[in-house]
């Protein structure tokens, strides 16, 4: 569903017009070989794209221009392999409206310190080259990421690779649409918001259909296509024996189907990325969406229960980012807590709807009864998380402004049996530890929904929350929530001002 190669980066290496022929076809030869080796690089997420050699203030606002025309291009890579007077760059800068990267690096990786020349200086002139264009950015107050070292170093890679797939991410969400079938959940604080302001902030359209419209939907649903649907089902998860032996569990099994069909089609029409459901607007639905949920998220949707759109958003975006990487990425709860002296830690689940991607076993689809939403028994995945560092993270509309909220975490095994608890589930320690962890996540206003992944990192989440123009709050190994108070009070001033 998502392929990354469909965005494009756009490589444009800074110079002018006084160095004379040679010089700029130099500078145009080492850029070459510099995209080629970014493009042979499978790190690399997006197609990068070689511009010619930006010269004067009409060919930089060119680029720009038809960079900001083009859907495909996610972002650009800025480099001044040679000094490009800032000032030239004001005219291009000041109409962008995509993702920047500063690349810092130079062609050659050492001195050639037997041969320097001037001619070699003249030539190879980033040292001083970005910081002139460095300049230009901070006295714009523009967001952009700097990544610093030489071209062929691993960790600048890396640093690039990150940005690019936190670009796309925000790349998608300027062309995507998040569905609410029904409202939020009645009564409900932190799943509501401005999505007038959403939209303006992230690009993302934040749209409400009846439930009706699904239901509409769910009964076109052609038998041929509900059996091709259980063949997915089979061939990727585990069965339950009362579903293979008991109608009524495999009745059960056919309506998730039934359901995951219909919403596929309702948000491929739609071009939707992400969408919501709420078990308090379940009319002409026989059960409450569980597996078919799981099964989207898997594919790459979004999703946020209760009518939580900021965090079915927000889970696309970090599936997005997340795409080819090891790990996964879900919705996620905090549910329950286990407070045992020295080892403490959180249970998170929900009804029904976790992503298997982060399953620690082949999850197992099994039918039980939900005590909640008044509808027939649903089927849906049950697993335990897959154990390592992940992340929490999660969106809150604080009135005058959006704050993204980032926990480094631990996922821990699950150790005890839960006969009784049906669903899937994750047990995790919140760095720094559980009571500092949990007071700087409350201090900061942090929901109880949340995107959860073992593939992604603060990093990711900090590009794009540059890249949109949010406050991020990062809670990790040396937090204190002391410090922390201190530092949301001094932000309220800062984001004000801004």
């Amino acid at each position: 569903m998502i392929n990354l190669k469909d965005f494009e980066f756009w490589f444009v290496v800074g110079s002018q017009d006084l160095y004379g022929e040679a010089t700029l076809k130099q500078v145009a030869e080492h850029a070459k070989i510099m995209a080629e080796g970014f493009s042979r690089d499978p790190q690399f997420p997006g197609t990068i794209v070689l511009k010619p050699t930006v010269l004067t203030p009409a060919g930089i606002r060119e680029v720009f221009e038809a960079a900001n025309a083009n859907p495909r291009c996610a972002g650009i890579i800025t480099w001044m392999h040679t000094f490009s007077p800032s000032k030239m760059w004001i005219g291009g800068l000041s109409i962008n409206k995509k993702p920047v990267l500063h690349l810092h690096t130079q062609f050659n990786r050492d001195i050639p310190w037997a041969n320097i020349d001037m001619d070699f200086m003249n030539l190879n002139q980033s040292a001083h080259g970005d910081r002139e264009h460095g300049f230009i950015h901070a006295r714009m107050r523009l967001p952009r990421k700097i990544v610093v070292g030489h071209w062929e170093d691993p960790e600048v890679r890396r640093r690039m690779a990150v940005w690019m797939r936190a670009a796309c991410a925000w790349a998608d969400g300027q062309r995507s649409t998040v569905v609410r079938w029904g409202d939020n959940m009645r009564e409900v604080a932190v799943t509501e918001g401005d999505k007038v302001e959403a939209q303006i902030q992230f690009g993302w359209q934040v749209n409400g259909w009846g439930i009706g419209d699904l239901a509409q939907a769910y009964t076109d649903v052609s038998a041929g296509d509900i059996q091709k649907q259980l063949k997915v089902y089979e061939a990727q998860y585990e069965l339950a024996p009362e579903i293979q032996k008991d109608p009524t569990a495999r009745k059960a099994l056919e309506e998730q189907a039934r359901i995951e069909v219909a919403m596929k089609r309702f948000l491929e029409e739609r071009r939707a990325g992400a969408f919501t459901t709420t078990f308090q607007d379940l009319h002409g639905l026989p059960q409450l969406p569980g597996l078919a949920v799981q099964h989207l998220m898997a594919e790459g949707y979004g999703f946020g229960a209760e009518g939580d759109w900021k965090t079915a958003m927000l889970v696309r975006a970090m599936k997005v980012m997340a795409t080819g990487l090891t790990g996964g990425t879900s919705f996620m709860e905090d549910y329950t807590y286990h407070l045992e002296p020295g080892k403490e830690a959180i249970l998170g689940a929900h009804m029904l709807e976790v992503c298997p991607s982060i399953a620690a076993q082949k999850p197992r689809i099994e039918v039980h009864p939900l005590s909640i939403g008044g509808k027939a028994d649903p089927a849906r995945l049950v697993f335990d998380g897959a154990p390592g560092k992940a992340i929490c993270a999660t969106l809150v509309d604080l009135g005058d402004r959006f704050r993204m909220i980032v926990n480094d975490v631990e996922s821990i095994p699950i150790t005890n049996p839960m006969p009784r608890l049906p669903v899937a589930r994750v047990l995790w320690r919140p760095l720094p530890n559980f009571r500092d962890g949990a007071e700087s996540w409350i201090l900061a206003g942090g929901a109880h929904h949340s995107g959860y992944s073992t593939a992604l990192s603060v990093e990711y989440l900090r590009d794009w929350a540059e890249i949109a123009g949010i406050e991020l709050v990062h809670i990790g190994a040396h937090t204190d929530p002391v410090r922390l108070r201190d530092e949301l009070r001094w932000g309220e001033a800062y984001w004000s001002y801004r």
